[in-house]
């Protein structure tokens, strides 16, 4: 199958374009340039497309994450459009434009599928992440731990996640009843209620931070608060309080961009390269954190398969996700609380042959069931 891939420099897209390789299929490059808004570049977009289409001919069109303005071209054309959705919550599905025929959309989260599903969109559908395990195997077996306990992850402070610089501003009424929500959302594992309830603050909100929605969105104001603002907030808070907790009982080395974190006992190396470094550190560690981002409904994030991929052990928040895919205690390990992970991390420290099995194992289940290949051949299977 000849396919027209559309690059965004997304974590894992070389290993998927391996993938389409090894799978036998051939690969036409595009340079253009995608971001979440689209709808004003539609007129550029179509002019480079239908450049490529009339000199190459091919037979699907491929970008990693759903982009609105291929799918209108995609559905001029009468041409298959196919995306893998890397990211959970994605306002950008939210769109008139999900319904075109041409479209074959896959999103990793089971949760925003069912969603669609039940309102009887039937162009999206679930597809898991993966691990390009190949690569990761050919890693020289050799190296020891040297970490006890690693993150390898973002604290969302980045300037597109701003509410901290407006809660300032923020009326008494509404700074305290988001106190409150944040603060019982903590509380809570496998559930978002933040969308709920934002009704009593909504025009406070829009007040402070006014959304500019792109032509054809049906995405809510109540969304955008929730997945933009609010719970990149709630997940930098809770990543903070368990990343300090674990390095206050047991140390912690921290791989991220943000060098400025500073708490007793824990490592701040910087950011690590995702194809060359990461696997590594996912190696030498005696344990794996993962604490999923809050709106991601249901899904399994990428660092979890790149974890066990890597043969690292992985200890994870709970995602229903895991369910579908994975044996927990037997593949990798859950956390309920603050406590039972602070528990965990000591039980799994002293206890090296079980934490080896789990590793071992996970890395066996990725190899057989969750490769890039094996994502290829169910995406392409329409």
């Amino acid at each position: 199958m000849r396919i027209l891939f559309i690059p965004w420099k997304s974590a894992g897209e070389q290993d998927l374009k391996e993938a389409f390789i090894q799978e036998g299929h051939y690969l036409i490059y595009s340079e253009i340039s995608l971001r979440e808004k689209t709808y004003d570049d539609l007129p550029q977009i179509e002019r480079e497309l239908s450049k490529i289409l009339q000199k190459e001919s091919p037979d699907i069109v491929f970008t990693v994450n759903y982009y609105p303005a291929v799918s209108e071209f995609c559905n001029k054309k009468k041409i298959r459009y196919v995306s893998w959705t890397y990211d959970s919550p994605y306002g950008v599905l939210y769109s008139k434009t999900v319904t075109n025929p041409c479209n074959i959309i896959y999103t990793l989260d089971k949760e925003v599928y069912l969603e669609f599903h039940k309102a009887g969109i039937s162009t999206v559908h679930y597809l898991p992440m993966a691990a390009n395990i190949e690569r990761l195997n050919a890693i020289e077996a050799d190296y020891p731990f040297i970490y006890d306990v690693s993150f390898v992850g973002t604290l969302y402070l980045e300037k597109d996640f701003s509410f901290g610089q407006i809660i300032d501003s923020l009326s008494d009424y509404t700074r305290g009843y988001l106190d409150a929500l944040v603060a019982a959302q903590l509380k809570i594992q496998g559930y978002d209620f933040v969308q709920e309830v934002l009704g009593p603050v909504l025009d406070n909100l829009r007040k402070l931070y006014p959304i500019k929605h792109e032509p054809g969105s049906l995405q809510t104001d109540e969304y955008y608060y929730a997945q933009k603002v609010i719970n990149p907030w709630i997940t930098t808070l809770e990543r903070i309080d368990l990343l300090e907790a674990v390095a206050k009982n047991y140390g912690l080395d921290f791989f991220c961009h943000h060098k400025e974190l500073i708490f007793p006992n824990l490592h701040n190396h910087g950011p690590v390269d995702y194809y060359e470094e990461m696997p590594i550190v996912f190696r030498q560690s005696k344990i794996n954190l993962n604490i999923s981002r809050r709106g991601m409904k249901s899904a399994v994030p990428l660092r979890c398969f790149d974890i066990m991929g890597s043969g690292g052990f992985l200890l994870s928040n709970f995602q229903s996700g895991f369910l579908d895919l994975f044996t927990p205690g037997e593949d990798f390990v859950y956390y309920e609380s603050k406590e039972d992970l602070l528990e965990k991390i000591g039980y799994y420290l002293t206890n090296t042959e079980e934490r080896n099995e789990i590793a071992k194992h996970g890395h066996d289940k990725i190899a057989a069931n969750h490769t890039y290949r094996h994502r290829v051949q169910e995406m392409l299977n329409f």
